[in-house]
């Protein structure tokens, strides 16, 4: 699996632990940026090169690192066929792609432990959408509401 990688300022450190941590996993990698280095690297800016990888098939699902997460989330989820959110710990993680087939993690840099956040990386990252008819029918009711909007 591809799996792209981002952070704001407030989420650079978690990033780049996340990425030699999970370098071992056999997935595809792709840092796309976000290195701490300036203070006005916002997490929209992020968030947005993020979701596009995503929507333009670049790779197949995306964890992004800002301050507590939230704000990435609600970025990311503007862009068609995101489907971002926050997961802080691993019931959540995989939860979250089994039942609504999330394909962006969401994480909090500072809200979050590296060891926490590896093991809901792991859980997401091992996870899949289930397919069963009330999943199937739930996740397409979201992306009618989505069809909508655009």
């Amino acid at each position: 699996m591809r799996v792209a990688f981002a952070a704001d300022h407030g989420g650079a450190e978690l990033k780049t632990e996340l990425l030699a941590r999970l370098a071992d996993t056999g997935h595809e990698l792709i840092d796309l940026g976000g290195d701490g280095s300036d203070p006005t690297d916002d997490y929209p800016d992020f968030a947005r090169r993020l979701a596009y990888a995503i929507r333009d098939g670049e790779a197949d699902r995306g964890i992004i690192v800002c301050g507590s997460g939230i704000g990435a989330s609600v970025a990311a989820n503007k862009v068609r066929g995101v489907r971002a959110a926050i997961a802080h710990d691993t019931y959540s993680a995989h939860q979250g792609v089994e039942h609504d087939d999330m394909n962006v993690l969401c994480l909090g840099g500072r809200v979050i432990g590296p060891e926490l956040a590896l093991e809901c990386a792991r859980a997401f990252l091992t996870a899949r959408f289930s397919g069963q008819e009330r999943h199937a029918r739930r996740l397409a009711k979201v992306l009618a509401i989505e069809a909508e909007e655009r």
